[in-house]
């Protein structure tokens, strides 16, 4: 978090020293990276089982989008925001330590459990800061900022289709139903479909700004609800997905 910190603030600097913004970034990147790879090996299973673990996955991908937003787009600022971001996540984990073992329950056991979860895990990253170039975009009233909105919204939605049509595979070997309308697979058809309303409004309607940027917001909301927000509406018996039974 330190050198993420020290990078966000260098890339409010001139532009001769901003290329120490990215090394510093690269190294707090480097630094979560090598922590979830001994991780993974000490625990002999993909750190992805537990909230906690989640939390560790969310806060490394926003570092990295964060990362490539500045360096394509050139917002300074959002270096800021995915430190922030991240920082919240890893203090959380730090304050409110996991056990962590090896155990995995049988349903876990499948090839379509890191790429479902991590993958989602990238899109949550990526409509954080999608959310925050739409705020932007609200409060400046700059159309460009929601250009850039559109283009991480139609990544974030490319990856959340291939989380649910992999989870609906990964439900049919476990559950042998594709689809069960737990309340986290009604939240992520929900979610899905306000980010497609997004899309069609961005491609139909341009004008409707501020319409588009509301969405965006709702939209990730919604996710909240995907991530850990169903768990606090539901029971072990009303969802597969509850953590309790990945515990």
């Amino acid at each position: 978090m330190l050198l993420s910190a020290v990078g966000a603030a260098l890339a409010w600097r001139p532009r001769s020293k901003r290329c120490w913004s990215t090394v510093l970034t690269l190294g707090a990147i480097a630094v979560l990276v090598s922590f979830v790879g001994a991780l993974w090996f000490s625990l002999q299973r993909p750190p992805l089982r537990t909230m906690g673990e989640t939390r560790l996955w969310y806060s490394l991908f926003s570092i990295i989008v964060g990362l490539i937003i500045y360096r394509h787009w050139h917002f300074r600022w959002i270096l800021s925001f995915t430190t922030v971001l991240s920082a919240v996540f890893c203090i959380i984990n730090i304050i409110h330590p996991e056990l962590h073992d090896r155990s995995m329950m049988p349903a876990l056991q499948s090839a379509w459990f890191v790429p479902h979860v991590a993958v989602y895990m990238l899109a949550y990253a990526i409509m954080g800061c999608a959310v925050i170039t739409a705020v932007a975009s609200l409060i400046k009233q700059q159309t460009a900022l929601l250009h850039t909105t559109d283009n991480l919204i139609y990544i974030g939605v490319a990856l959340i289709t291939f989380g649910i049509l992999s989870g609906a595979v990964w439900a049919k070997q476990a559950w042998g139903d594709y689809w069960s309308w737990d309340p986290k697979e009604t939240w992520a058809a929900i979610t899905w479909a306000i980010y497609m309303i997004y899309i069609h409004i961005r491609q139909t309607h341009a004008s409707w700004h501020k319409t588009a940027c509301l969405l965006v917001i709702i939209g990730f909301l919604g996710l909240q609800m995907c991530w850990y927000g169903f768990s606090y509406l539901s029971t072990s018996q009303q969802s597969v997905h509850s953590y309790s039974q990945i515990q």
